[in-house]
């Protein structure tokens, strides 16, 4: 694709999901995600309802009259976006690609991060780490980001997801709100990211079109793995079959939701044929209201 296709796409992006990020997201994310840290702001002399502890007692030998320091929460966080980009993603049957679905997400995600002052990151994985970008401010990072998304051409095309979180856990000591996005169709990873959960504010999106969910009647299709290239045809004409498989989903859905629930890390499920904003902010104001209530 020319640079200027895909400079108009980005741009489009970014402006479907501007008015999102004002008037949405901006608000829930500033109460959501507050600063881990405090920094010094002033020092002013003491009034009356001050705590005694905030004195500063050389300030105020030399003054003659007592002085307190006063600091304020730090508003800057890292915000890091785990994001697959195996062959899986490429799966679309509806409006979008899983990848261009993901592409969006991220965009409503790193302008809220932004709005804030925060830093925004990336890590794209296949069964490896593929590309890296370190947590930096500014309209063009995010921008970058957004790009790589849709434009990065990895050499792998199956899932590890295991491996992106051990890279991330080694990389980044200052917490961070990370994000792992991803169609999860992936094994083994549970002891990994329960780890990371441990050090980072951690949140998992999983992306999944409807044809994932559900055998259409259709008759013989003809179908291939996008990640093993293994081809195989099915009878989707055959009632046994489609109930056999719609089992096995709702089994695996449920053992999924299970396991993240014993991590206790939040799994936000989002469909590319219906809309992400009010799963997204349901989860904020949740999230929210949890935090409010401890």
């Amino acid at each position: 694709m020319e640079t200027s296709e895909i400079i108009k796409r980005i741009k489009k992006i970014e402006i479907t999901t501007r008015d999102l990020v004002s008037e949405l997201f901006s608000g829930e994310y500033h109460s959501l995600f507050k600063g881990q840290g405090l920094e010094f702001s002033e020092v002013r002399a003491y009034q009356e309802g001050d705590s005694f502890r905030q004195i500063d007692w050389n300030v105020s030998a030399r003054m003659g009259y007592p002085y307190i320091k006063k600091f304020e929460e730090t508003r800057e966080l890292n915000v890091m976006f785990l994001v697959d980009c195996s062959a899986s993603t490429l799966f679309g049957t509806k409006s979008y690609l899983k990848t261009e679905f993901i592409t969006e997400i991220t965009a409503v995600l790193s302008f809220s991060a932004l709005s804030n002052n925060d830093k925004v990151g990336l890590l794209l994985f296949t069964d490896e780490v593929e590309k890296y970008i370190s947590p930096r401010k500014g309209k063009k990072s995010a921008l970058r980001i957004l790009r790589d998304i849709l434009y990065f051409e990895p050499k792998r095309t199956k899932t590890n997801i295991s491996k992106a979180i051990e890279y991330i856990y080694r990389l980044i000591k200052k917490r961070s709100i990370i994000f792992v996005i991803s169609d999860f169709f992936d094994i083994e990873y549970e002891n990994n990211l329960k780890l990371l959960a441990k050090k980072h504010d951690v949140i998992a999106l999983r992306i999944l079109d409807p044809a994932e969910l559900q055998l259409p009647d259709a008759g013989l299709i003809h179908l291939k793995d996008l990640e093993t290239s293994e081809l195989f045809t099915l009878n989707t004409s055959n009632k046994t079959l489609r109930e056999k498989y719609q089992n096995i989903v709702k089994k695996n859905d449920m053992e999924l939701i299970e396991r993240f629930k014993k991590m206790k890390i939040d799994l936000i499920t989002l469909r590319t044929d219906q809309p992400y904003a009010p799963e997204l902010r349901k989860f904020f104001k949740f999230r929210i209201r949890m935090k409010n209530q401890r």
